[in-house]
């Protein structure tokens, strides 16, 4: 068995900003209408952007082993949520994504039903899809940084 572990690192870099360090990349999530304290798309928007990605990668992928020629994929995504939990005004209810609606258009010469057993096969294969259907636990861990308030 591979395994392989993925780290983010995210620190606020201003007032406006949060920025995500992965790979040798940043990733800057900004203000929007749902998180007005940023700038942008936001957290959500990005799981939804991680979500199409990988159905992308492991379709192309996928479709390689299956010997199917994909000449484009689109993968648009659709989710709902409900902000009053985010916003504090009830408790009783999730502050994720109540549904999320994938459709895939791939434009290729396979057959339909050729496609219907890829999509399946990358539905299986897909790690986003499949921390998104099933728990994943997850560790919060709280580290305060101390600051010396003696003068140098």
């Amino acid at each position: 068995m591979s395994t392989k572990i993925v780290n983010v690192l995210g620190y606020a870099k201003a007032d406006n900003q949060f920025v995500v360090k992965a790979q040798n990349f940043d990733i800057r999530i900004s203000k929007n209408d749902q998180y007005p304290e940023l700038e942008g798309p936001s957290p959500l928007e990005y799981i939804l952007a991680g979500y199409a990605g990988c159905i992308n990668a492991v379709g192309k992928l996928v479709a390689k082993e299956q010997g199917i020629v994909l000449q484009s994929l689109q993968v648009e995504l659709s989710a709902s949520l409900s902000l009053d939990k985010y916003q504090g005004k009830i408790s009783n209810e999730r502050a994720g994504f109540h549904s999320i609606e994938v459709i895939v258009k791939p434009t290729s010469e396979a057959t339909l039903e050729q496609l219907k057993e890829w999509l399946l096969a990358v539905e299986k294969r897909c790690p986003v899809q499949d921390n998104l259907v099933n728990p994943t636990p997850v560790s919060v861990v709280l580290f305060k940084e101390y600051q010396s308030t003696e003068a140098a």
